[in-house]
């Protein structure tokens, strides 16, 4: 049924209702049990539920220690991801087509068909990128769970780059399917505004161990200075792995590296098709929006560990939660210390099972330069078809 399915897409497993993208939360905030709430999600968030018993919540200050060989983690991927054609293979899965029917409702454009068809320059925006791979990922889930349903069930930590993260909080419990999607359209207008307001972007930059990226930015911004920009922006947007950072900022700053690379000890600069310096403080007009639509929606504490983009660590609480995701718009994404933090262990003791859950390999890419005895037990969930692949 499509609102059941919207909010936690439930499944059938030894008899019980289990929800997959959800691990173990209500079918609604309405229903009996639910902690009252003084804050309601948004008009567009909302559906009639039908009325069900809440799936099973294993308690768990009683689990045991597990063998880590036995568990798996979930890596959702984010904006820069998506290519059209993604989420073709997805469509004969349980739910997955109404997860699409919930999306159309929500964002008020046929999500579905700008994944499958196109054009590629409306998929690539801002505004429709976001909710694009934010679902995708979610429909992947399904994939994996009809497919190997025991990674779902001995799932233990989930991670999600930038927009990822919404994706990586839904399936922990943490948000609903409905209501994280209204976030995440509200803070893909919010940032594309935010880019609109000044020329900017994002550069890939792979550096020699003695490149000093801080300094690097330290002289794009006295570069622009003497363009006549008051208040430069260049930093580190995203930390991906060793010697391997994406810069972020005034597009006049992103030249002067790239014209500078040979002398910065920079090997190889990309920009990159975003429209916006993500991640850095030209995107502090996109976090009001954002901090207003989280105070509507219910966020509960994950049931399972997620990382937070902003240092590498899980979160604690529901608070905690709000405050990580605000304050992501404009942080760096500490993709590698979140990748040490999830994989950290003593020498001899095995490594789970890693599963990139969404369009694209580059959270891949990244962990294998990142750790490569944890990447030997990594797998990609595809989203097209075989035959396409």
């Amino acid at each position: 049924m499509l609102a059941s399915v919207a909010v936690s897409m439930s499944v059938a497993c030894r008899g019980k209702v289990r929800s997959v993208v959800s691990l173990s939360r209500r079918l609604s905030t309405n229903q009996p049990g639910s902690p009252e709430r003084t804050n309601h999600a948004p008009p567009e968030s909302r559906f009639t539920l039908p009325d069900m018993e809440p799936a099973a919540v294993e308690d768990r200050s009683r689990r045991r220690w597990k063998d880590p060989s036995g568990c798996s983690v979930f890596l959702f991927p984010g904006q820069g991801s998506q290519f059209v054609g993604m989420g073709r293979g997805l469509l004969k899965y349980p739910n997955v087509k109404e997860m699409f029917e919930v999306a159309q409702k929500i964002l008020g454009y046929d999500l579905l068909s700008l994944c499958l068809e196109g054009p590629e320059e409306e998929l690539m925006k801002t505004v429709h990128c976001q909710p694009a791979v934010f679902v995708t990922s979610l429909a992947a889930v399904e994939r994996l769970n009809k497919e190997n349903p025991k990674a779902i069930e001995t799932c233990v930590a989930a991670a999600g780059f930038s927009v990822g993260e919404f994706a990586a909080l839904v399936f922990s419990g943490s948000m609903n399917f409905a209501e994280a999607l209204y976030a995440v359209k509200v803070r893909a207008e919010a940032m594309q505004k935010a880019s609109d307001l000044v020329p900017s972007g994002m550069l890939s930059v792979i550096g020699r161990p003695q490149a000093q990226y801080k300094y690097a930015c330290l002289q794009a911004k006295e570069h622009c200075k003497s363009l006549g920009i008051k208040e430069p922006v260049c930093s580190v947007a995203n930390y991906l792995f060793p010697d391997g950072r994406v810069i972020a900022g005034h597009q006049q700053a992103l030249d002067f590296l790239q014209q500078n690379s040979r002398r910065l000890q920079f090997t190889r600069t990309k920009l990159l098709p975003v429209s916006g310096a993500f991640h850095t403080e030209l995107m502090a007009a996109a976090t009001e929006p954002l901090r207003d639509v989280l105070r509507q929606v219910e966020v509960r504490r994950p049931e399972i560990n997620v990382y937070s983009n902003v240092d590498g660590k899980r979160y604690m609480n529901e608070s905690h939660v709000c405050r990580q995701l605000v304050k992501q718009v404009v942080s760096p994404v500490k993709w590698e210390q979140t990748l040490h933090e999830i994989y950290e262990r003593t020498q001899g003791e095995s490594f789970p099972h890693t599963y990139e859950v969404g369009p694209g390999k580059q959270l891949g890419a990244t962990l294998l330069k990142c750790n490569r005895k944890a990447f030997m037990t990594y797998a990609h969930v595809k989203v097209t078809t075989y035959e396409e692949e």
